[in-house]
């Protein structure tokens, strides 16, 4: 079963990458959710990242802070909060996790977390 939603509101646009969010198999977007929740100055910051992957692409990830935890799998820091992705193609990018960074590496249960869902997507 996919557990990612499409949040892309912009499909318009032709060369437009589409972001998938992790979904629980009842529906509910954790990343959405997660993102509402957040401080507004953060919250636009986040936004603004995900508008800027949408119209640039691939070219978005050169323009943010991110690294590779494990394989296909890399984080992006925005602020304190670290967004866990896998870019499938150029295409498509699968948020799978996201939370606050409160030590110097990611949280391992978070990471944990991440990879688990990037394997029931079939994307690791």
């Amino acid at each position: 079963m996919n557990n990612l939603h499409n949040t892309s509101i912009l499909m318009y646009y032709a060369s437009i990458m589409r972001i998938f969010d992790y979904q629980t198999a009842g529906g509910k977007n954790l990343i959405a959710e997660y993102i509402e929740s957040l401080p507004n100055p953060v919250k636009a910051e986040v936004l603004s990242a995900r508008q800027l992957i949408r119209l640039k692409g691939i070219e978005a990830f050169s323009l943010l802070t991110t690294r590779q935890l494990f394989k296909k799998l890399w984080e992006i820091k925005i602020s304190q909060e670290r967004i866990m992705y896998v870019i499938q193609n150029q295409d498509a990018v699968y948020f799978l996790n996201i939370c606050k960074k409160q030590k110097g590496k990611a949280e391992k249960p978070e990471l944990e977390k991440a990879k688990k869902r990037a394997r029931e997507a079939g994307l690791l």
